[in-house]
């Protein structure tokens, strides 16, 4: 009994009141405030080739452009990865899902196919191909 009276002083719910108050958290705010994703535009954009992909992650971008890694066979015929340190800000998130890239959960990064759809491999493809940051070659 004692428990029910300190709860109903310092303000806390049971399960029932609890699930009756509707949520006003900052991330469903957040939420609100973002654009919807255009998912033709987001299925086209994954067909885009290599270089459209990083001119417009650069325009769209910049500082995540940075962190894009091109991995495949040729500079201009790779993926786009882009992996942070952290989780990104829902409004990043956003805008690279706008652009065609998808999270892959397996290797905890942004992926880009660049309209090279494969099945999905366990495999590591930086054992298999090059790869390089564009940052690093773009002239500052």
């Amino acid at each position: 009994m004692k428990i029910k009276t300190q709860n109903r002083k310092t303000g806390l719910k049971n399960r029932s009141e609890q699930l009756s108050t509707p949520n006003t958290n900052a991330a469903a705010e957040k939420k609100d405030n973002r654009l919807p994703i255009d998912h033709q535009q987001r299925t086209k954009n994954r067909t885009l080739p290599t270089p459209t992909v990083l001119n417009q992650l650069l325009n769209t971008l910049p500082d995540v452009y940075g962190l894009a890694e091109v991995v495949g066979r040729r500079p201009d015929a790779g993926w786009v990865w882009v992996q942070f340190k952290e989780t990104p800000a829902a409004g990043i998130r956003q805008q690279l899902a706008q652009l065609g890239f998808h999270w892959n959960n397996h290797r905890q990064t942004w992926q880009h196919p660049c309209g090279q759809f494969r099945l999905s491999s366990t495999n590591d493809p930086h054992e298999k191909y090059s790869s390089y940051f564009p940052a690093d070659t773009r002239p500052a």
